[in-house]
């Protein structure tokens, strides 16, 4: 669950709409799927279902289906429908996705700046787990 501010002098009401939006979002971003595509979309652009499924091989298609519907109702994507056959369906973030892939670079940067230091932190932890 997502850490609720600390309340301000002048901020005496967190507005419970933007409370549970914070939640629900951290929830559904926070799965691998969802920062994993947020990544592919934002590097490739435009991408059809098959090219999305290769790009993740170990994602069952039910799962990206899930997901990219879930993206695509929260307004991060948008999905076309090609009128061909075979069917062809586009997938593209909308500038609101685009937004959310930005404020992810931050923990991505944060992840690569501290790398060194988590996995120690793991090494160490997992030593002690193996003595008791």
């Amino acid at each position: 669950m997502a850490a609720r501010p600390a309340p301000e002098k002048n901020c005496e009401h967190i507005d419970p709409r933007v409370e549970a939006l914070v939640t629900d979002l951290i929830g559904r971003v926070a799965d691998k799927w969802t920062m994993i595509l947020l990544e592919i979309l934002e590097e490739k652009g435009t991408q059809r279902f098959t090219q999305i499924a290769r790009a993740v091989p170990d994602i069952s298609q039910k799962m990206l289906t899930q997901t990219l519907r879930r993206m695509e109702r929260d307004g991060m994507l948008t999905r076309t429908v090609h009128p061909v056959v075979p069917p062809r369906v586009d997938y593209a973030l909308t500038p609101l996705g685009e937004t959310l892939s930005e404020a992810f670079c931050g923990v991505w940067m944060w992840a690569e700046a501290n790398l060194e230091r988590v996995e120690h932190a793991r090494e160490e932890f997992d030593a002690r787990q193996v003595a008791v």
